[in-house]
């Protein structure tokens, strides 16, 4: 394996692994107790798996999220792309990268009576001056990223998951209700909230430039990007697994409002005041490096959707933005992004799954059409049902369809959509099985 894979690879890992990867597999762990693998595995199709293919399915697209998208419609990839770049950019994912590195980087350090508006205000400004200033220049991210960044969040995390092996805080504690009734689909829903899989689809075209080489085939590219990407599936993987082992052994620490506070107390638990030092400069690399990532893509999207604004111009308005959407807090923020992140993460998981077997229905719209409705018409519900709505016969109506009840009722109708779809084709004639 080449240097600049290798490099490559981190630079994947270090832009997937930020907010929600440092807190969510915490607080998994520590609700999910002695079925914490059994969640896990949930966990790591949603977080490691799905953002893993999407990348690869954009390489093998030979570009960005439009060309997924528009084997849709047209209408329907625009509006898609514009939902996801403003979720997973300035409305949640941007800011939630500033807010987690203030709770868990600097909060812990504050003097007491001034830990209030001033402090997280100060912090974030300071923050995103740093994420626009590493944006300025996309071409360099791998060097700054990839060379730099990544092999020392790497090795500050390790230094912390090492000791904590060795010397572990307390027993596995016991699942609670939700948990215990579903672990595997309970850990597929908790991997939304990384927004990982909205991630790869975002940020992939950065990673296939950073690839992509003069004289490089299409294929080479995304043989080099599936390389790279094992690379970051693995590192992310093996760090989500201890963090939720020392999730699971915490229970006796007290509850907590989220997984960084847990991280906070448990990391403190084995160090003192210095190991929350050491976390709060891994925390603080790990969401700057995410953030950097989400800012430049959904810059050089607003770019090219609207070629007369300027990249610069862009990225500074995400980065004052964010600022202030990032002055919500934390929890705030999680909770508002869950309806939306309920909404369109199946409809994304839909989309790449159906990319790899574009050949095998000759790339008609029908199937991508029939399948993502199907899809939206269950997860649009979801969402509003995650909002607070009542939806009333129309949630009895939806009651019945298999894994409904779990969170994922909208895999059947997907499946039968692409069946549909696969029907209307044929009968059109726009698919031929049998040739002579």
């Amino acid at each position: 394996m080449d240097k600049r894979t290798l490099s490559v690879g981190l630079m994947l890992f270090a832009l997937f692994f930020g907010a929600g990867n440092l807190i969510f597999p915490p607080a998994l762990g520590q609700a999910a107790g002695d079925l914490v693998w059994e969640s896990m595995a949930g966990f790591f199709i949603t977080g490691v798996g799905l953002p893993l293919l999407g990348v690869i399915a954009l390489a093998r697209a030979g570009g960005g999220l439009e060309k997924l998208t528009e084997r849709v419609n047209p209408l329907f990839g625009a509006g898609f792309a514009v939902v996801l770049y403003l979720a997973i950019g300035p409305f949640f994912g941007i800011p939630r990268t500033g807010t987690v590195a203030y709770e868990m980087a600097a909060l812990p350090f504050l003097p007491k009576g001034f830990d209030g508006g001033l402090p997280l205000l100060l912090f974030t400004i300071l923050f995103f001056s740093v994420t626009y200033w590493l944006a300025l220049n996309p071409s360099k991210l791998v060097d700054r990223i990839g060379n730099v960044l990544t092999p020392l969040l790497l090795a500050i995390i390790v230094s912390i998951l090492v000791k904590a092996i060795f010397t572990p805080i307390g027993k596995v504690g016991s699942a609670a209700p939700e948990y215990a009734s579903n672990p595997l689909v309970k850990g597929f829903m908790d991997g939304y909230l990384t927004m990982d899989t909205l991630g790869a689809l975002a940020f992939g075209i950065v990673v296939i430039t950073a690839v992509k080489q003069p004289g490089m085939k299409k294929e080479q590219v995304t043989k080099m990007v599936i390389k790279a990407g094992i690379i970051a599936a693995v590192c992310l993987a093996s760090v989500y697994g201890i963090l939720a082992y020392l999730g699971s052994t915490s229970q006796g620490l007290g509850k907590t409002e989220n997984g960084g506070q847990i991280l906070t107390n448990i990391v403190y638990q084995l160090f003192g005041q210095p190991g929350n030092i050491l976390l709060g400069i891994a925390v603080a690399l790990a969401c700057l490096t995410t953030s950097v990532g989400l800012v430049t893509a959904s810059g050089e999207f607003a770019s090219k959707m609207f070629p007369k604004l300027p990249y610069k111009r862009v990225i500074l308005f995400l980065s004052i933005f964010s600022t202030g959407v990032a002055n919500l807090g934390l929890s705030q923020l999680i909770k508002v992004s869950v309806p939306v992140l309920t909404t369109i993460y199946p409809i994304a998981i839909v989309l790449i799954l159906l990319s790899f077997f574009h050949h095998l229905f000759s790339g008609r719209k029908e199937v991508y059409i029939c399948s993502i409705v199907a899809t939206a018409l269950i997860s649009i519900a979801d969402g509003l049902k995650a909002f607070g709505l009542n939806l009333g016969a129309l949630e009895q109506m939806y009651a019945h369809i298999p894994l409904y009840a779990e969170g994922i009722g909208w895999l059947i109708p997907a499946l039968v959509g692409a069946a549909v779809g696969f029907i209307i084709a044929l009968i059109k004639g726009r698919i031929v099985i049998f040739s002579t």
